[in-house]
C-alpha cells in the first residue's frame, strides 16, 4: 500500500513557492452543464506542462467580475464546448444547429471583448476560435455541411482559392489524440513560427461549425484541404491565435501552442508590471479638437482614440493634449487680439487664434475638473509622479502652432501661466514665427519675431517644439535656443521620404544639443508604399536610436490628429507597444526612457533653466 506523507508534500510546496509566484497565470474559460462549471483535464494539464498556472474562469456575465478576473490573469485560453447561439451574430438557428450553451455565451463574448480592450494574449480552441470571431465582428457558419461545396465560406473570406470538390469529414470517430486531418499553414504566420516553419500540420478534428468570416481583427493562417478555416491570428500584430482543432488532446504535438501562450502571458505580465513602475507619457495628441463635437473623454468614446477608459486599459499614465490651431486661422490675425478672460466669440466676429487657443485650454481644464477625481492636470514631472501615486491619470497641455501668440511676444507669458509645457512653432504652413515643412519659405527659416519668441520661451522654461518646421527653421532654432529643442511627433526621413520627417543630419544635430525626437504614429510619416503598422513605428524608433542614442527618443502618437496604426491604433494598445519593445530586446531602462523619462528629464532641465510659472507651485517646500 502506498504511504502518503503530507509533510513531504508541504515541504516541496514551500520549496517551489518562489518559482510558482513567478509563473504566469492563464485563465481558462469553463464549460457549463447541469448547473456546474466543468473543464476537461487535458486543458489545464497542458497549461501546467507549458509552465503556467491554470485559473478556471466560471461563466459569469457580470462585467465587474470579469474585469477583476482579467486583472488577475496574464492570458486567456478559450476552451471548446457547445455551439454558440446564432442570434449573437444576427442569424436564425439552422436545422443542423446542435445544443447551445446560453449560460456561457454572453459571459465568454463579454470576456473576449474586455480582454481585447486590454491587449491580453488569447488562444482560442474550437468553440473558443468561433467565440473570438463572433465577439470581434466576424461570422460563424452554423453547419459547414449546409454550405454548397464550401463555396460561401470561401467567398466570405475573400480569398482566391480553388473551389473544393466536396467537404471532408470534420468530426472524427477515432480517439481524440489521433490526428485525422492535415491543415495548410500560411508561411508568414505565428502558427508557422510556433511549429518551426512547418507549412503542413497533422491535427485532430471534432467540429461541425467553423469561422466563415474572420472579420477585420483577424486573418486566416491555416485551412483544411477543402478550404475550411482551421486557424486565424490577429491582423493587428497582437498576441491572439485560434485553432479549430484540439491541441490539448495531442499531447506533445499540441504542447507548442500552450508554450506560445505561456510565453506571451509572461511577456504581458512583464509589460504590465513595467507600466506600474514607470511613467508612460504620450507627448502629442489632438483629442481636444473633438470636444466641441461632444466627445466625452471621461468614458470610452468611439469617436476619439484617447479617453480615460482607453488610458486605463493601456496603462497610459499621461497624455499631452494640444490646443491645435489650423493654418486657416491665419486669416483671422487681422482681428484685434482678445484679452485674457474674453469669450471665444465676439458676436459674429471670427474667433481669433489667441481666443481659440484659450478656449481649447478652458475645455481641457473643464474636462479635468469634472472627472470625479480620476484625472489631474500636470505641468512638471513632480506632479506627474504624484498623480500616478494617487491613482490619477495626468493631462499635460501644449499649443500646436505659434499663431496662438498673434504676433505678441508677451502672450508667451500668458500661456506659460496657463501651465502649457511646449509650443509647436508652426503647423502646415508658414506663420509669422518660422517656415513650415509644408510652407513656401517665407522667412528662409525663423523670423526675427520667431527668434524673440524662442528667447522668451527659454526665459520662461517652455520647451521649443520644431515638429512641422522646415529644415531651415529647425537649424535656426537649434542655434537661437539657449536650451535643447524638441520634436514632439516626428519620424525619420531615411525610412519615409517626407518633408515632415527628420533627416539623419537633423537627428544628429538635435542629439548633439541634447534634444529629443519622438516617433509618431501618423501613417503617412511611417511608410509610403504600404499600409503602416506597428512594425513600421518600431523601425523608425530603432533608426532614431541608432543615430541619436536611446537617451534622445520617445513617443508622440498624434492620436486624434490622424495618428494610429494597426497594432497601436489608440491609447488602449499602449501595453501592446511595450510588449513589442520587449520582444525587440529593449531592457527596462530603455523602455522607461522611451516611454517618457527622456522627455521628463529634459522638461525639468528646461523649466529649471528658466522661470517656469508652474514650477514653484509643484516643488516640495524643502526645494523652494
Amino acid at each position: 500500500m502506498r504511504h502518503f506523507n503530507l509533510s513531504d508534500y508541504h515541504s516541496s510546496a514551500l520549496h517551489e513557492r518562489h518559482n510558482a509566484l513567478q509563473r504566469p497565470r492563464i485563465g481558462l474559460t469553463g464549460n457549463f452543464a447541469e448547473g456546474e462549471t466543468r473543464l476537461a483535464k487535458a486543458y489545464y494539464h497542458q497549461v501546467e506542462r507549458a509552465g503556467a498556472v491554470p485559473v478556471i474562469i466560471p461563466p459569469s456575465a457580470d462585467a465587474s467580475t470579469i474585469i477583476a478576473t482579467l486583472h488577475s490573469v496574464d492570458a486567456l485560453l478559450l476552451t471548446g464546448g457547445a455551439d454558440i447561439n446564432p442570434l449573437w451574430q444576427g442569424a436564425g438557428p439552422s436545422p443542423r444547429l446542435h445544443a447551445i450553451n446560453s449560460e456561457r455565451d454572453l459571459a465568454e463574448l463579454l470576456t473576449i471583448r474586455l480582454a481585447y480592450d486590454r491587449d491580453i494574449p488569447m488562444l482560442g480552441i474550437c468553440r473558443g476560435m468561433q467565440a473570438l470571431a463572433m465577439a470581434l465582428d466576424g461570422k460563424v457558419t452554423q453547419d459547414i455541411y449546409e454550405e454548397e461545396r464550401g463555396e460561401e465560406i470561401l467567398s466570405s473570406r475573400g480569398q482566391e482559392q480553388t473551389k473544393p470538390v466536396s467537404l471532408l469529414k470534420h468530426s472524427q470517430d477515432g480517439p481524440r489524440h489521433e490526428p485525422t486531418h492535415t491543415v495548410q499553414v500560411l508561411p508568414d504566420s505565428i502558427l508557422s513560427a510556433i511549429y518551426n516553419g512547418a507549412q503542413r500540420l497533422y491535427v485532430n478534428s471534432m467540429h461541425h461549425q467553423a469561422v466563415g468570416d474572420t472579420g477585420p481583427q483577424f486573418r486566416v493562417v491555416a485551412t483544411a484541404p477543402d478550404g475550411i478555416v482551421e486557424a486565424m491570428e490577429s491582423s493587428c500584430h497582437r498576441p491572439i491565435l485560434a485553432v479549430q482543432w484540439h491541441p490539448e488532446c495531442l499531447d506533445d504535438d499540441g504542447l507548442p501552442l500552450f508554450r506560445w501562450l505561456t510565453e506571451q502571458a509572461a511577456l504581458y505580465r512583464k509589460a504590465r508590471t513595467l507600466h506600474q513602475h514607470i511613467i508612460t507619457l504620450d507627448t502629442h495628441c489632438d483629442t481636444p479638437m473633438f470636444f466641441a463635437d461632444g466627445a466625452d473623454f471621461r468614458q470610452r468614446d468611439p469617436r476619439i482614440k484617447v479617453d480615460l477608459d482607453k488610458m486605463l486599459d493601456g496603462g497610459l499614465d499621461a497624455a499631452t493634449m494640444v490646443a491645435y490651431l489650423p493654418q486657416t486661422m491665419a486669416d483671422n490675425m487681422h482681428t484685434a487680439p482678445t484679452q485674457q478672460g474674453e469669450s471665444a466669440r465676439q458676436g459674429n466676429a471670427p474667433i481669433t487664434p489667441f481666443a481659440y487657443a484659450n478656449h481649447q485650454l478652458d475645455r481641457i481644464e473643464h474636462l479635468v475638473r469634472h472627472s470625479e477625481g480620476r484625472m489631474a492636470l500636470a505641468c512638471t514631472d513632480t506632479q506627474l509622479r504624484l498623480n500616478k501615486q494617487r491613482g490619477k491619470k495626468s493631462i499635460m497641455c501644449a499649443i500646436e502652432n505659434g499663431l496662438a501668440l498673434e504676433g505678441r511676444v508677451e502672450n508667451v507669458a500668458h500661456f506659460a501661466k496657463r501651465n502649457i509645457v511646449y509650443i509647436t512653432l508652426c503647423h502646415n504652413g508658414d506663420n509669422d514665427l518660422c517656415d513650415s515643412a509644408a510652407g513656401c519659405g517665407t522667412h528662409h527659416g525663423v523670423s526675427s519675431l520667431g527668434a524673440e519668441v524662442i528667447k522668451e520661451m527659454n526665459r520662461l522654461g517652455l520647451m521649443v517644439d520644431l515638429s512641422h518646421a522646415a529644415e531651415t527653421s529647425f537649424y535656426d532654432a537649434l542655434e537661437i535656443s539657449a536650451t535643447p529643442i524638441v520634436c514632439s511627433h516626428s519620424n525619420c526621413r531615411a525610412l519615409c521620404d517626407h518633408p515632415r520627417n527628420l533627416t539623419d543630419d537633423q537627428l544628429r544635430a538635435l542629439a548633439r544639443k541634447g534634444g529629443v525626437a519622438h516617433i509618431t504614429l501618423y501613417p503617412g510619416f511611417l511608410a509610403k508604399a504600404e499600409e503602416a503598422d506597428i512594425r513600421h513605428a518600431l523601425q523608425h524608433l530603432h533608426h532614431a536610436v541608432s543615430i541619436m542614442g536611446i537617451q534622445h527618443v520617445g513617443l508622440g502618437t498624434d492620436f486624434d490628429g490622424d495618428g494610429g496604426i494597426r497594432g497601436f491604433n489608440d491609447a488602449s494598445e499602449a501595453i501592446n507597444f511595450t510588449m513589442h519593445l520587449l520582444r525587440q530586446r529593449y531592457n527596462d531602462s530603455d523602455i522607461r526612457r522611451i516611454w517618457g523619462s527622456n522627455w521628463l528629464h529634459l522638461m525639468r532641465e528646461i523649466q529649471q533653466a528658466g522661470s517656469y510659472p508652474g514650477l514653484q507651485r509643484h516643488l516640495p517646500h524643502s526645494a523652494r
